[in-house]
């Protein structure tokens, strides 16, 4: 179990890992071993996650997740496998966490009569320095 929150918590078997080649630069190291991780997480099959979470993290992932509700995490930021592997379950937590709040709904408001009066007063100055590049008039 991956814990996320006091009342969430993750199975291992719902993720899962695979090792690819980092890009980027390197010597002969880079060439033979597999150090990125590509971390996949079904989100939108997962027993684990409330309903609410799950379209909370659907607005949240954006382009890491797939048509299929999968989010996928890509982490190649390392040399090593396991710091790899570790970054890349700590930022899916980090994105289930932030799922788990519930955002503030707004409440309407309506300007005060000094915020307009003060915006009509900045307007009516600016035509006033815009007139004032006009041509200047003639008076005969």
């Amino acid at each position: 179990m991956i814990p996320v929150t006091d009342s969430i918590a993750i199975e291992e078997d719902e993720l899962s890992e695979k090792f690819v080649r980092a890009s980027g630069p390197g010597g002969q190291h880079v060439n033979t071993s597999s150090s990125a991780v590509e971390l996949r997480f079904d989100a939108r099959n997962s027993p684990s996650l409330p309903e609410e979470v799950k379209h909370r993290l659907v607005r949240i992932a954006g382009q890491r997740m797939n048509q299929d509700g999968v989010i996928v995490i890509f982490a190649q930021s390392y040399r090593s496998q396991e710091m790899n592997r570790q970054d890349a379950r700590t930022r899916l937590i980090d994105l289930i966490e932030h799922a788990t709040h519930r955002p503030k709904p707004r409440k309407k408001t309506r300007p005060t009569y000094a915020s307009k009066l003060k915006r009509l007063d900045g307007k009516s100055k600016r035509a006033g320095v815009k007139a004032m590049r006009g041509r200047p008039t003639r008076d005969d």
